[in-house]
């Protein structure tokens, strides 16, 4: 098995899960049990899809073509705001 998505949470992973399933392609959530566990373990960042080997470079479209990686509106943001915030007044 070879890791095609490291998720950041278990919202993603399963949508990443679904779009690879909708593609015929076999997947498997590794670390999905760990979420929201005490101690050492992140609550985020754990989760992990994970295909066949032979599956990984038509899974890797899959995984790209969803665009996850990129913030919503980063490449069209028009907006004029200069960074300041106004004082309370």
């Amino acid at each position: 098995m070879k890791v095609v998505y490291e998720a950041a949470g278990l919202i993603d992973a399963h949508l990443v899960k679904h779009a690879l399933e909708a593609a015929e392609l076999p997947v498997f959530l590794k670390g999905e049990a760990l979420l929201g566990g005490m101690g050492e373990l992140p609550l985020f960042g754990v989760v992990q899809v994970c295909v066949p080997d032979s599956a990984w470079p038509q899974a890797r479209e899959v995984v790209d073509a969803l665009e996850l990686g990129s913030p919503a509106g980063a490449a069209d943001d028009t907006s004029d705001w200069d960074g300041t915030v106004p004082a309370p007044g």
